[in-house]
C-alpha cells in the first residue's frame, strides 16, 4: 500500500457507516459487521475521527485488540472550522491523540488529513508537522484524503506523503488520466473511496427509495452538510439510475452489480486498496467476495466509459 510498506487485501472496509451519516447502527451489529468483513479477508479498515464524533473510532479499537494482520487508517481535520490556520502541529497532535486513545493503541497504523481547504496541499509546514507526528512515533505513516484531482496531484509530489484516497468509481473517471499514472510513478498508495456511488452502483435503488432523515443520502444530496461529490458521487439520483440501467447488460452472469463496480475499480493497476462500506455482516461478505472475480472483459470496459462520457462526464467531470 505505497509507501506505508505494508500489504493490504484489495477490499477493504470503510467504517463510515459504523459511525453515523447513513442511518442508525448499532453497536452489536457494527461489530458483527466487522467481524464477517474480516473472516471474509479484509485486512485494511478506514475510519475518522469525526465519523460519529469519535463512535466509529472507538467500535474499530475495540474490535481490532488483541488481533493480528491488520491496517487501521483514520482521518483528521474535519472536527474544527476548515480554516488552513487550523492545521498546525499542536493541532495534529491534540487530534492525533483523542483518535490514539479512541482506538486505543500507541501509534497509529495511517493517518490522513480529511478533505482539508486546497491551501493546506502545498503548505510546507503541513507536511513537516506530519514529519514530526512519524518521528515521534504517534502514526507510522500519513496520507491525505481529497475531494479534487488537483489536490491529489499535489499531495503526491510530497516525497512524505504515502496515500492518496479518492473517489474513484464507474461514476468518477477523471482520476485514471493524471492521479492514478503520477501516484504509481511516485510509488504513492491510492485507497478508492465511495465506490458504490452510495450505493447507486448496487443497482438496489429506483425513484421510489428513499432514505432516512438521518442519511447522508436525505441531507446532503445538494452538499448541504459537506461536499456534494460525497454523496452519489456528486450525480444526481436520476441520471445515476439511468446509468445503472444502461450497465447491466454488460454485469457478466453470476455478477452481481455491486461485485461488478467494485471489480471494475480493482481492475485499475494503481489502486492498492478499495473501501466500500456496509452496515450488515451481508454486505461486507459480498464486497468482499469482489476480490475473487474475474477481471471484466475489455467490452465491459469500454461500456463503463461510455456510460460515463454520454451521461456522466457533464455533471462531474469539471467539478472534481
Amino acid at each position: 500500500m505505497g509507501r506505508t510498506g505494508r500489504q493490504v487485501g484489495v477490499i477493504g472496509l470503510g467504517a463510515w457507516q459504523l459511525g453515523a451519516d447513513w442511518g442508525e447502527v448499532g453497536e452489536d451489529d457494527a461489530l458483527a459487521t466487522l467481524t464477517a468483513a474480516v473472516d471474509a479477508g479484509v485486512t485494511f479498515i478506514d475510519t475518522a475521527d469525526v465519523y460519529g464524533d469519535g463512535r466509529s473510532e472507538r467500535i474499530v479499537g475495540g474490535f481490532v485488540k488483541g488481533r493480528t494482520g491488520l491496517t487501521v487508517a483514520t482521518k483528521m481535520g474535519r472536527r474544527v472550522p476548515q480554516e488552513p490556520s487550523a492545521y498546525t502541529l499542536d493541532n495534529f497532535r491534540a487530534w492525533n491523540d483523542r483518535s490514539r486513545e479512541n482506538l486505543g493503541v500507541d501509534t497509529v497504523d495511517l493517518v490522513q488529513l480529511h478533505c482539508p481547504p486546497t491551501e493546506v496541499f502545498s503548505d510546507e509546514a503541513v507536511y513537516d508537522a506530519l514529519d514530526s507526528m512519524v518521528e515521534e512515533r504517534r502514526i507510522a505513516a500519513y496520507g491525505v484524503s481529497v475531494e479534487t484531482c488537483d489536490q491529489a496531484l499535489t499531495a503526491i509530489a510530497r516525497p512524505g506523503v504515502a496515500t492518496v484516497q479518492i473517489i474513484l468509481n464507474a461514476f468518477r473517471l477523471k482520476p485514471l488520466e493524471r492521479v492514478l499514472p503520477a501516484a504509481a510513478e511516485a510509488g504513492v498508495g491510492i485507497i478508492a473511496r465511495v465506490p458504490l456511488a452510495s450505493g447507486l452502483l448496487s443497482g438496489r435503488y429506483d425513484r421510489d427509495t428513499t432514505f432516512g432523515a438521518d442519511d447522508h443520502r436525505t441531507f446532503n444530496r445538494h452538499g448541504e452538510s459537506f461536499d456534494v461529490g460525497e454523496t452519489f458521487a456528486g450525480v444526481d439520483y436520476e441520471t445515476g439510475l439511468e446509468a445503472v440501467e444502461r450497465l447491466r447488460p454488460v454485469v457478466p452472469e453470476g455478477v452481481t452489480p455491486p461485485g461488478f463496480a467494485l471489480r471494475w475499480i480493482i481492475d485499475q493497476p494503481a489502486v492498492s486498496v478499495v473501501i466500500p462500506g456496509a452496515r450488515t455482516p451481508r454486505q461486507a461478505e459480498a464486497n468482499a467476495a469482489a476480490a475473487g472475480l474475474a477481471p471484466l472483459d475489455e467490452r465491459a470496459h469500454e461500456s463503463v466509459t461510455a456510460v460515463y462520457d454520454d451521461l456522466i462526464r457533464p455533471l462531474v467531470h469539471d467539478r472534481w
